[in-house]
């Protein structure tokens, strides 16, 4: 990955500084099986034509991965600006004849010429467009989803073109392609889906750019990025690798963090963004139940949450494993980890930041940080069991009372084990007698893993 914009101005450097910082920027990481879904798709458009769609929150990295991944082909790239269609087309043009060496005539002032144009061209020679920032074509003119749609049925039999495309609003885009309403449903032919990167990545990195760190420091990284590319990068070129100098890179005057949740989330909630706001404001707190979140918006939130799980998939519902009962004992959780963070600690004492008082928010960060730490502690290890492929179920558990809770249960149907894992920073606060007594009322209480081969087990910083 190329040093950002933002973390360069943040330093005032000498040309030397410049170019040592060039030298070590984060390197490019993981997405073997993107790179590996994309290339394939490629060979596949040289015989017929090929319609991926690219999708992930903002700052995952879509827009690196599509270049990386054709990094050795000619690509016509095309950026949707919030600008008239015609200056569009200006640009579009230009790039063509830049990329394909093919003299254009005329001025084009609709998009569908262009595309009419490339989905011709396609079937006398192979190419690749790739369009970034897809949705914003609602702003310029929504009509051109339903001409490319047209153009696409008629020329896409013949035609030998890889088209792929992304977006960085997600509820835009999964309504573009799986709305049933929108004319390109299911036009696509493959929808690929950018995920953070895992724990075993988030240890490679740390590997190369701290070698000495410690489990505390790989915790915080996991904790204020959630693995989320952009992220990982501006503190790793900054150099923040250890969990104090994140702390400070994320609260300071001119750290892009403080925005970033307001720059990423008012586009996708629009007018009614406070609501939202106030309702992750309270589940970051801790308010994990619909009753406690209504009491603190003070409002009936039912079609906000709704959409908060289903549109925008910025909150999941959870229940108890092997929960029967669809709308009893349900939790809600902010699961990108930054915008946990985010709301917890930046959108909530904002007020702080309005008076330019980021010793204090610092302060608070470090005060609260074990707290914090604690359940994304947890969130790791499930991720790491996860990626370990060896359960066929994982999940927590909680009576309806909230007396007894199993931070982790793990069931592999295949040969009959199960294991119940209790998650703590430090290993002396670990109490087996007690976690023996929640796994026989989980026994009593679901009637599952009978005839199991049960273990229990305790899993702390030491074991990341």
């Amino acid at each position: 990955m190329v040093v950002s914009e933002t973390a360069v101005s943040e330093l005032t450097v000498s040309k030397e500084t410049i170019l040592e910082l060039n030298s070590i920027a984060m390197r490019f990481f993981d997405r073997t099986e993107e790179i590996a879904s994309l290339r394939e798709v490629l060979e596949l458009s040289k015989s017929i034509a090929q319609f991926t769609v690219v999708t992930g929150r903002r700052r995952i990295g879509k827009t690196h991965l599509i270049w990386k991944a054709y990094e050795q082909e000619p690509i016509l790239y095309f950026f949707v600006a919030r600008k008239a269609e015609s200056e569009l087309c200006t640009e579009y043009l230009q790039e063509i004849e830049s990329k394909l060496g093919i003299p254009t005539v005329g001025r084009v002032e609709r998009f569908v010429q262009l595309f009419e144009y490339l989905m011709k061209l396609s079937i006398e020679r192979p190419l690749t467009l790739f369009i970034d920032e897809f949705q914003e074509f609602f702003k310029v003119n929504k009509s051109v989803y339903s001409d490319m749609q047209l153009i696409w049925d008629i020329y896409h039999t013949k035609a030998r073109i890889n088209l792929v495309v992304c977006g960085s609003i997600f509820s835009m885009m999964t309504k573009i392609f799986k709305d049933k309403k929108e004319p390109l449903y299911n036009r696509q032919s493959r929808f690929l889906s950018v995920k953070p990167f895992t724990p075993m990545v988030l240890k490679e990195i740390m590997s190369e750019y701290n070698p000495d760190y410690t489990s505390e420091d790989l915790l915080a990284l996991y904790a204020f990025t959630g693995g989320v590319a952009k992220y990982v990068q501006l503190l790793i070129d900054a150099g923040a690798t250890t969990k104090t100098k994140m702390i400070n890179h994320i609260i300071k005057p001119d750290s892009v963090f403080i925005g970033e949740g307001k720059a990423i989330l008012i586009e996708e909630f629009g007018k009614d963004y406070g609501t939202y706001f106030s309702i992750l404001s309270a589940i970051a707190r801790g308010k994990t139940l619909r009753s406690e979140i209504e009491q603190i918006v003070g409002r009936e939130i039912g079609g906000y949450l709704t959409k908060l799980e289903k549109e925008y998939e910025v909150v999941v519902k959870n229940q108890p494993i092997f929960e029967t009962v669809s709308n009893k004992n349900i939790r809600y959780t902010i699961e990108d980890n930054f915008f946990s963070f985010w709301f917890r600690f930046i959108y909530k004492y904002n007020y702080m930041f309005e008076i330019e008082n980021y010793d204090a928010v610092r302060a608070i960060v470090i005060r609260d940080y074990e707290t914090f730490s604690g359940k994304m502690l947890e969130r790791y290890f499930k991720r790491v069991l996860i990626e370990s492929r060896k359960y066929t179920r994982i999940g927590s558990w909680w009576d309806r009372k909230g007396m007894n809770e199993i931070d982790i249960v793990a069931e592999n149907e295949l040969n009959d084990e199960a294991i119940f894992i209790e998650v703590k920073r430090k290993e002396e606060n670990y109490d087996e007698d007690k976690l023996l007594e929640k796994i026989e009322v989980f026994k009593r209480a679901t009637g599952e893993f009978k005839g199991y081969s049960i273990t229990q087990k305790c899993l702390t910083l030491n074991d990341m």
